[in-house]
């Protein structure tokens, strides 16, 4: 395998990509090449026990102090172009309150952080080659803190080969490149701040504290009180984890490994058909992973230099087309990695329990209006809250997925009062006065 390595490598070094990145896609190959299982049988696991709850952990945690504070980096994934949705530029830059993106409650929340503190709170973004230039654009007008430089906040994710199913090697498509290439999952935030030096960059600095978090997730939020309580913890990795409803059964959920009850992260990649009924079982595998983390970066170098600078994740083989447009293009593996997955990496890892609006991610138009309903709520420090009235739980939203499915269409649909509603299902056309007060469970066309 190291031979037939070889011209994968050079041919990643030739993109320009770090050696970090090259040993890291070097250990998914691997993984893939041995044989073995890339499935976690249910028969091997349980579910996990011991999962700490977040308001009794910050109930009696004092707010981080200035010095705390400066040891600590914020750091957004925020790669995704948003295509499914119909865009073509960073889904961070789509407009959830009028004149504020998802990227401004984050430079918002920073600047609250050191106004508070007085403390150089840092932001690091992992952006891919799709989504720098407009975010970076976006970005020039807050120069005045330094968010407008990509050096001091843009980590580039990598890159990764297609490898042919039948070979192993790296497929060719000389007339369109970029097909050739796919991303390598979010677990590329590891060789990242290796390969770009933003790890030893940030330890340097003092920096040693990293809550990282996906850039379309409003709910992730750096806590200075949890953060207190996870400097004292003396935890290397955190996960943050929610409970699991029926419409999050296919999403990763935490388990523990019955060998020697260590936690990690089952994707359903990760399942085999035979045990989807139990991977799918809310209540039995209760805690699903929200991708937000806390991490220590001195345990993250150390657990690198232990393992030859890789952290060795469990690998994810998606199968597909090398032009997904085309199913007669050639058979190939995408490989990839979850960031989550490294629970099971670091000795002493914890996963806590948060209230669902710690989650609030944006993967349809159904998120995207609720967010811009008056459920949601957005001061000028950034920060997200819902509304009273919710009691806590936010409005479910379904949409008509096949009339709003992309962005533009709901510039017709109108935004109503969603504080009061516990679901609001529409089917077909329709269209909202902005504000119209809905209560309950609202149920149109259906």
């Amino acid at each position: 395998m190291k031979s037939s390595f070889t011209a994968i490598a050079q041919i990643m070094r030739a993109e320009g990509l770090s050696q970090a990145a090259i040993d890291a896609f070097e250990y998914s190959v691997e993984t893939l090449s041995s044989n073995r299982s890339m499935i976690i049988a249910e028969e091997d696991i349980l579910p996990a026990n011991g999962v700490e709850e977040w308001e009794s952990l910050i109930a009696s945690s004092p707010e981080a102090d200035a010095d705390l504070l400066a040891q600590s980096v914020i750091i957004k994934l925020n790669g995704g172009l948003g295509t499914s949705m119909g865009l073509q530029k960073a889904k961070s830059l789509l407009p959830i309150k009028e004149g504020v993106n998802f990227l401004d409650v984050a430079v918002r929340q920073v600047q609250s952080l050191r106004r508070r503190a007085d403390a150089p709170v840092s932001l690091l973004l992992m952006n891919s080659f799709s989504t720098s230039a407009d975010t970076m654009a976006h970005l020039s007008r807050y120069a005045e803190g330094g968010f407008g430089d990509a050096s001091r906040v843009e980590m580039l994710q990598n890159k990764v080969p297609k490898l042919l199913i039948q070979s192993l090697l790296p497929v060719s498509s000389p007339t369109q490149p970029d097909l050739a290439w796919c991303p390598p999952g979010h677990g590329d935030i590891y060789p990242a701040l290796l390969g770009s030096g933003w790890l030893d960059k940030l330890l340097d600095a003092g920096v040693k504290y990293a809550f990282i978090s996906n850039s379309d997730n409003l709910g992730a939020q750096m806590d200075s009180r949890f953060l207190s309580w996870f400097a004292a913890s003396g935890a290397p990795f955190i996960m943050e984890v929610t409970r699991r409803t029926e419409a999050d059964k296919k999403g990763g959920h935490l388990a523990m490994r019955k060998t020697d009850g260590q936690l990690l992260l089952r994707e359903v990649a990760q399942c085999s058909d035979a045990d989807m009924n139990q991977f799918q079982d809310i209540n039995k595998h209760q805690f699903f992973n929200t991708n937000s983390l806390w991490l220590r970066l001195d345990a993250l170098k150390s657990l690198l230099e232990e393992n030859k600078g890789i952290v060795p994740l469990p690998v994810i083989c998606n199968s597909k087309t090398l032009d997904p447009r085309d199913a007669s293009s050639p058979a190939v593996y995408q490989l990839e990695t979850a960031m989550g997955a490294a629970i099971e990496c670091f000795v002493g890892s914890r996963a806590v329990c948060v209230p669902r609006a710690r989650f609030f991610p944006v993967k349809t138009c159904s998120d995207l209006l609720m967010l811009r309903s008056d459920a949601v709520e957005i001061d000028e420090d950034g920060s997200m809250s819902l509304a009273a009235e919710c009691g806590g739980t936010p409005p479910i939203v379904d949409l008509d997925s096949k009339i709003y499915k992309l962005v533009d269409s709901l510039d017709s649909l109108g935004v109503p009062s969603l504080k009061h509603v516990r679901k609001l299902t529409l089917r077909g056309n329709h269209h909202f006065t902005d504000g119209e007060l809905l209560r309950g469970e609202v149920n149109i066309g259906c």
